[in-house]
């Protein structure tokens, strides 16, 4: 810090911090997504047949102009044969099979902006995990209607960090949560979170896959194609 002026010295053009966080832009996980989708020979109208997400999402998530919400981003890592490491690992990481300890240092998770979450991915360089655990910033304020709420095939684990939120259900309930408040449920419910506090609120999430619908990532999204069924659009 500059004695005189009381400012921190400003860092040179062109350089990076040291201890930058990973993270994953639009563009980055479009192109993943696209590639991933090629690797199958499959148009856009094929994946969305498969995935139940349509073909203008895809085609917008893919260009990176969309973020996507956790039930749409499953349901693309089932139908291409991804697991949430492949889809979500840091530039230049190959996710590797589960053979020991994973360990991610503070700050160091791939950060990823969905569209009611600002999700921190944690344990992203090993393959072929059961548990998706991440660290969420809840930035929803409210819920718009029916189009917000998620489901997916597993099993949900929330635990309040910091600052309260909301849990709404596709049923009518919801569930309001405090600092060390958590909460587990059937992730195959619709669900909603909302920050509800003064300062959006900070979560730990964990998810589970429904058995046999992710498979462990053997190879991560450069790696060579099957062949394809036919050629893509």
């Amino acid at each position: 810090m500059n004695p005189h002026t009381g400012n921190k010295p400003r860092p040179k053009l062109g350089t990076k911090p040291k201890d930058e966080q990973p993270a994953l832009d639009r563009t980055t996980f479009g192109n993943r997504l696209r590639t991933a989708r090629k690797r199958f020979g499959w148009t856009l109208a094929q994946l969305a047949e498969r995935s139940g997400v349509s073909i203008t999402t895809i085609s917008r998530a893919e260009r990176g102009q969309l973020a996507l919400g956790y039930e749409n981003f499953t349901a693309l890592g089932r139908a291409l044969e991804m697991d949430m490491n492949a889809m979500f690992a840091g530039a230049g990481v190959k996710p590797a099979q589960l053979d020991g300890p994973v360990v991610t240092r503070a700050g160091k998770g791939v950060v990823y902006r969905g569209l009611s979450i600002a999700y921190e991915f944690l344990g992203t360089t090993a393959a072929g995990k059961q548990m998706s655990p991440i660290v969420g910033t809840v930035h929803a304020r409210r819920i718009h209607g029916p189009e917000d709420f998620v489901k997916h095939p597993g099993e949900e684990f929330a635990y309040v960090l910091s600052g309260e939120i909301e849990v709404h259900f596709d049923n009518g309930k919801v569930v309001r949560l405090a600092r060390g408040d958590s909460l587990y449920f059937d992730s195959r419910i619709g669900h909603a979170y909302v920050s509800v506090s003064r300062q959006l609120a900070k979560i730990v999430g964990m998810t589970t896959a429904e058995s046999g619908h992710m498979k462990s990532a053997r190879e991560a999204p450069d790696a060579p194609a099957p062949k394809p069924a036919r050629k893509a659009r």
